[in-house]
């Protein structure tokens, strides 16, 4: 059997959620879109369901999958919905749904409900991809409450720059909220990951953590916080062949890298097919025999080499972590110029194996 896996440790991902929870006093609500950040959202949500106040994904696909498997936790819809009779289905699973245009609310204006839904009304504050002009945010606000199919309104809105500790856009997109909520009775949430990590000063009733949960910083520099968490996934694979070459010998499609002394070379099975960043440049670290190591040359789709000449007790059979408690995934991020949020995505083919720790 092909030795690529990934190894998901679910009581670092709990250990995470709790230190969102800790360092807000907030409620929170765990984000496991894209099948939890690659993370695999059905047994994510299981390990979390005792303890979390709830989840949020993408889109309805997503929720299904989460209450065919059991969770009958609260679920928020983060994109809302994008067809009027998804509202059906809102309120048969009890799902929640953001409203970020006024067609949506005008969808449940005109939509016969049998029961209540929970909106979390969001404003665009000042990142414009989606929520409501501040200007229709308050008019919004009432027409929900009078429409009578509303029965809780949670006031949101999203950073666009919170990964910039020292950027003044996220003061300022406080500020616009703020105004917008003026003479509004509800409850409200703010702060993703970035901002849960790295903007105390900032309130929020619930809070969002997104990528924090899988032991990832969101940061290019340090953060006290987030040098406490713990990474969830291990991606690793072993050195399915080795080779001994001279000085002057290229390494890998395209010759992007020549040996320029003896080296040891060896192979590992792990591509860019299975997520690993294609453009990962030579000297991109992995962890083999315990021992740091290096990347030489162009990943393949299914195997990239490694430098094992200062590595001897290295061979055939050893193992090999691409990222994970030992090399963190934020740096083979910044070696591929990335981030940590795509590489998890991008993960495929490889299998997930659950433990506790």
């Amino acid at each position: 059997m092909r030795p690529a896996r990934a190894l998901i440790d679910l009581q670092a991902l709990r250990h995470n959620y709790r230190i969102a929870r800790e360092v807000t006093g907030a409620k929170a609500l765990a984000v496991i879109k894209a099948d939890a950040y690659g993370h695999g959202a059905v047994r994510c949500a299981q390990a979390l369901e005792a303890e979390a106040d709830g989840f949020a994904v993408a889109c309805i696909e997503e929720a299904l999958e989460l209450r065919a498997a059991g969770i009958r936790a609260p679920v928020l819809l983060l994109e809302g919905f994008f067809e009027a009779d998804e509202l059906a289905l809102i309120v048969e699973h009890d799902f929640w749904t953001v409203v970020h245009s006024l067609w949506q609310l005008e969808a449940i204006e005109q939509t016969k409900l049998s029961k209540p839904i929970t909106v979390w009304l969001k404003l665009d504050s000042g990142m414009h991809r989606v929520g409501l002009h501040p200007k229709d945010y308050p008019t919004a606000y009432q027409r929900l409450l009078a429409s009578g199919k509303v029965a809780k309104i949670v006031l949101m809105s999203h950073f666009a720059r919170a990964d910039e500790l020292h950027a003044q856009s996220s003061t300022e997109q406080v500020a616009v909220f703020e105004a917008a909520r003026q003479g509004l009775a509800a409850e409200f949430s703010l702060r993703n990951s970035p901002a849960v990590l790295g903007w105390p000063q900032i309130h929020s009733d619930w809070v969002r953590p997104g990528i924090m949960l899988y032991g990832a910083t969101p940061f290019e520099e340090a953060n006290a916080v987030a040098d406490r968490l713990q990474p969830v996934m291990t991606l690793e694979s072993k050195v399915i062949s080795m080779r001994e070459l001279p000085a002057g010998e290229p390494v890998g499609y395209g010759a992007k890298f020549v040996t320029d002394k003896p080296m040891r070379i060896g192979v590992v099975a792990m591509g860019y097919a299975d997520g690993y960043p294609r453009q990962a440049p030579t000297g991109t670290p992995v962890l083999v025999a315990g021992k740091r190591s290096r990347i030489l040359g162009r990943v393949s789709m299914d195997m990239l080499c490694i430098d094992l000449t200062d590595v001897p007790e290295a061979g055939l059979g050893s193992t090999v972590e691409l990222w994970g408690k030992n090399i963190l995934a934020s740096e083979v991020a910044q070696w591929a110029d990335t981030i940590p949020y795509q590489i998890f995505c991008n993960l495929r083919r490889v299998p997930r194996l659950y433990s506790e720790g």
